[in-house]
């Protein structure tokens, strides 16, 4: 089946979350007017998990109607109450509904938590927040989903369908599965893992300043000894004898002594 083709008014600003969620409701109810739409979707907790607000959802009937997804069937007015309108999917509704369905289905997304933001600026909490602070998370996550058990047991498919129970039940084990990280973090913390405001800061290998490195003198350099000296320096750090000087040999014109009495001398050839 292929996708309808959008002509979006402003579709951009609209999340694809809030868009299925609200074609989905009209889906169910129709022909169906926006104050029961907002209704449904604040006994579904919509708010909490798919961050959509009660004007998001008026401004995505009026949005959705625009694009041809939606149409007015009429209008009605109960007393000195504004006047309601009633809508329903119209046949290109009807394919844009399916496609988000089938889209989200199939889709792995990371859930948004502001929460990785603050872990991202450790360093700027002292250690001792830090873990307060995540011992004060697992409390609080531990009545919210005692609270969604309750919210659970009591759908009871009067006037919702029985498998809404089921985004409870989703919400529980996403939440619940931060406190085992949390009391990991803990114990990191306590053991002195990583650096907090109580430590010095982290900084990337380029901002960090350099060692200073010993520079040797040169022969010829103003402070510099000489070859010679610096030898003899040596020699005489080390207890060494300088080497002894060489015997004069005697020159061609020098008489050679005569040989030693008792020793005769070879005839010459």
């Amino acid at each position: 089946m292929h996708r309808v083709k959008r002509v979006c008014y402003g579709c951009d600003q609209m999340s694809t979350t809030t868009r299925l969620l609200v074609l989905g409701v009209v889906r169910i109810f129709q022909p169906v007017h926006g104050y029961e739409v907002r209704r449904e979707l604040t006994s579904w907790r919509a708010e909490e998990w798919a961050s959509i607000k009660s004007g998001s959802i008026y401004n995505a009937l009026k949005t959705l109607t625009a694009e041809g997804f939606l149409e007015v069937v009429g209008t009605d007015q109960v007393g000195g109450r504004p006047e309601r309108t009633t809508f329903q999917l119209t046949v290109a509704g009807e394919q844009e509904f399916r496609a988000l369905l089938r889209e989200e289905w199939w889709t792995v997304r990371p859930p948004i938590d502001p929460l990785m933001a603050a872990v991202s600026f450790l360093g700027y909490v002292s250690r001792d927040e830090a873990i307060a602070a995540l011992e004060h998370r697992i409390l609080h996550i531990q009545g919210y989903a005692r609270h969604l058990d309750f919210a659970s047991a009591s759908q009871a498919g009067i006037d919702a369908p029985h498998h809404i129970r089921e985004l409870h039940d989703l919400m529980s084990a996403r939440v619940m599965s931060e406190i085992g990280w949390a009391r990991t973090m803990i114990e990191r913390l306590r053991a002195g893992e990583y650096a907090t405001s109580d430590e010095p800061q982290w900084q990337p290998d380029a901002m960090r300043p350099k060692p200073a490195v010993a520079r040797s003198a040169r022969p010829g350099r103003a402070g510099a000894p000489a070859p010679r000296a610096a030898v003899a320096a040596r020699h005489r750090d080390e207890g060494a004898s300088p080497r002894p000087r060489e015997r004069a040999r005697p020159s061609p014109s020098t008489p050679r002594p005569p040989p030693a009495a008792g020793r005769r001398r070879k005839p010459p050839r």
